[in-house]
Order: structure tokens, then C-alpha cells, then sequence
């Protein structure tokens, strides 16, 4: 029974997407500077995201733009994750995975990546790494007709989204209390 569970295709893991989120808290000249970092970084536009709500001790008012963030998906996604991963001298921490099987890491400086050199006229700027996994058969649920839920059996657990790094990506994970 198990030795079938592992030769099934359906339960094969991937990478669905990763996202790169820059948090600038402000609009203007800081917010296109952290654009422009992520156009370097990936090659792709990235996507303004808006305060959902007014912070005044912030001065942050809702509608503002205050972030950029941008998506990749297949191959772009996978060639960025090893270019994040050899940042971090792939080493990441097992708190960085969430109960559904997703990792989030973050990265202080862009600079820090091969090939990039530092330019003064945009700063330093770090950025959010969030990565996604899934299963083939994850598209019920979000198809248009027929919609239904991916069934606890079927999503990605911690522990096998931390056994996919190690072995596709050869991860090394430390046990942080």
C-alpha cells in the first residue's frame, strides 16, 4: 500500500509559484526604487499592492500604494529560488514552513546576490520570499465549474514540503526551538 502511495504521479510536489514581495510603507521615489529592484532581480513588472487601510501615526492612507510584488511560475520561479537559496548559503530555518507546507524566508539585501552589483542611486532594499507547493489535481480549486475542495490527504504537509527542498534543492534545514 505504501509502495503505491509513492509511485503514484498524483502525488508528485512541485513549486506552484514564488512570490517577491518589497514592503516599502510609502509611496513615491522610495517605491519606484524597490520596482526597480525587483526588475533587476527577476527580469519581470512587478505589481503595485495598496494600504487596505488608513494608519495615521504612519501616515499611510488606504488606497496608497506602499508595496511592489511580483509572481513567477515554472522554470523563472525555480531558477530565482536557487539564485535566493545560494544567498542563504542554503540554509534556512524550519520555522521559515508553515503547517500548509509553505516556506517563507526573507533576504536584507539585494546586493547580496550573485552578479548584482550595489548602486547608490537606489539604496538597499531586503525583500519577503514566499513559495508555494502543490500537488497535480489542484486546479479543482480554482476552476470556474465544478469547484470543490482539495482534501486534507491530498495538500502538501510540512514535512513533505521539507523533504522536497532537501532533496530537489538540497536544503539544509535547522531545528530552531
Amino acid at each position: 500500500m505504501n509502495e503505491k502511495k509513492l509511485n503514484n504521479p498524483m502525488r508528485r510536489i512541485e513549486i506552484d509559484k514564488v512570490v517577491i514581495n518589497i514592503g516599502v510603507g510609502e509611496g513615491g521615489e522610495k517605491l519606484r526604487k524597490a520596482e526597480k529592484v525587483i526588475e533587476i532581480l527577476t527580469g519581470e513588472k512587478p505589481v503595485h499592492l495598496k494600504a487596505k487601510k488608513t494608519i495615521r501615526d504612519f501616515n499611510i492612507r488606504k488606497g496608497l500604494p506602499i508595496a511592489v510584488k511580483v509572481t513567477l511560475r515554472g522554470k523563472k520561479a525555480e531558477d530565482f529560488l536557487r539564485r535566493a537559496l545560494w544567498v542563504r548559503d542554503y540554509k534556512v530555518p524550519n520555522y521559515s514552513f508553515d503547517s500548509q507546507g509553505n516556506l517563507n524566508f526573507g533576504i536584507t539585501d539585494y546586493t547580496d546576490f550573485e552578479g548584482v552589483k550595489y548602486d547608490p542611486e537606489i539604496g538597499i532594499f531586503g525583500m519577503d520570499i514566499s513559495v508555494v507547493f502543490k500537488r497535480p489535481g489542484y486546479r479543482v480549486a480554482r476552476r470556474r465549474i465544478k469547484r470543490a475542495k482539495i482534501p486534507k490527504r491530498h495538500r502538501v504537509t510540512r514535512e513533505e514540503a521539507m523533504q522536497f527542498m532537501r532533496e530537489k534543492f538540497n536544503l539544509n534545514i535547522l531545528e530552531v526551538e
